[in-house]
């Protein structure tokens, strides 16, 4: 059975938790509701991070963000002295990363990493 996309949220979140932690990122909240942003409130070197994650699935480009919601995040972190970062997950199957990521198997990922926004 495939992922739902919920279930690919969760994958992507996870991916972007475990960098933050190895980059010694402290978490000051988390919000794994798809339609909430951002997902992770950080703490690192006395700087507030918020990070927007994003699970997509070929052949959209995990690269590419929504303009409308990175402007409203830009102001809310601007607003709270924050930086911003967005992190786009692409998944597939193990085998084949054009097709979609199924429960209970090898999945593929590809992420590039936190792109700072501001």
């Amino acid at each position: 059975m495939e992922l739902s996309l919920q279930e690919m949220h969760y994958l992507a979140m996870n991916i972007v938790g475990e960098e933050l932690k190895e980059q010694g990122y402290e978490f000051l909240g988390v919000n794994s509701d798809l339609k909430k942003n951002p997902q992770f409130v950080a703490l690192k070197d006395k700087t507030i991070h918020f990070i927007l994650v994003k699970a997509v699935q070929f052949p959209e480009d995990p690269a590419s963000y929504d303009e409308v919601l990175v402007g409203k995040m830009v102001d809310h972190a601007k607003a709270h002295e924050a930086k911003l970062a967005y992190a786009g997950v692409g998944l597939g199957h193990g085998e084949d990363y054009g097709k979609p990521p199924r429960k209970d198997e090898a999945y593929t990922q590809v992420y590039s990493g936190l792109k700072w926004l501001l």
